[in-house]
């Protein structure tokens, strides 16, 4: 599905009226279903979620918010994904997966802006993180990190197109770009890109977002491994807070000629 609709709009600038073509990012619901096999020895099937987000990628966006959720460890315990209806995805556990639908005690309904308001309690929101950051090796020049968010524009086809999406890159010490996903979710880049890239831990890449970095992103790189993680925009104090004791480096304000460290300077070269 094309992630972009066109729709005739009435445009007013510089004291003229005129009858124009806009392009806007699409925003669909995408729920997501698990189907596990219980004590009893039979398979049940719940719904777990619904987010909005931009249709693309659902399998990587459905496998992502899995592990960074914390309903699976590993990718293989995911023996299939299946489009069942419109906007309806269904995740096939493994046998051996242990999985219990009460221990997610939250209201799935995640919007585009925010994939955290839903949570049950506070306390849930500091989820066990299985691959620590502290432990990547990670290095990066400050150049190169400089680089980034105009290769990061050049990148983001539907960006260029709608002005209305987010990005999330994995990118290499050398500054190379491994992998780019956008959506109109910031959560949902970071669920499609984390998806995307099961080779757990991801400590030798950094992690780039187009936006801010907020508390819920910060939380979903620290789950896989990364060891740093760079902005465009502003952190919050939370981001900062779970940076710092995640042992992960944030980068913030990142732009072509300079950038703050918050925390974990020792990963960034000069």
């Amino acid at each position: 599905m094309d992630p972009i609709i066109s729709k005739e709009i009435i445009r007013y600038k510089r004291g003229a009226v005129s009858k124009v073509v806009d392009e806007l990012s699409i925003e669909e619901p995408l729920e997501i279903r698990v189907r596990y096999h219980t004590s009893h020895g039979i398979y049940r099937t719940v719904s777990i979620a619904v987010t909005m987000r931009t249709p693309g990628d659902d399998d990587f966006l459905a496998r992502g918010f899995l592990f960074t959720e914390g309903m699976i460890s590993d990718q293989s315990q995911i023996l299939d994904t299946e489009i069942t209806e419109p906007n309806i995805i269904e995740i096939l556990f493994a046998e051996n997966v242990f999985f219990d639908p009460s221990q997610f005690s939250r209201n799935f309904y995640t919007t585009s802006s925010c994939g955290v308001c839903g949570k049950a309690s506070i306390e849930s929101i500091h989820s066990e993180t299985i691959h620590l950051p502290w432990k990547s090796n990670f290095q990066i020049e400050s150049e190169k990190l400089m680089k980034l968010p105009k290769a990061l524009f050049d990148q983001q086809i539907n960006f260029s197109k709608t002005g209305g999406i987010h990005a999330c890159a994995l990118v290499d010490k050398r500054g190379a770009f491994i992998d780019v996903k956008e959506d109109v979710g910031r959560h949902n880049a970071m669920d499609k890109l984390i998806g995307a890239n099961p080779n757990y831990p991801l400590s030798d890449a950094m992690i780039l977002v187009s936006g801010r970095a907020s508390f819920e992103l910060v939380q979903k790189a620290s789950k896989a491994g990364v060891g740093l993680m760079a902005a465009i925009g502003a952190p919050s104090s939370l981001a900062v807070q779970l940076a710092e004791e995640q042992g992960m480096t944030l980068v913030g304000f990142l732009k072509k000629n300079g950038f703050n460290v918050y925390c974990g300077n020792e990963r960034v070269l000069q």
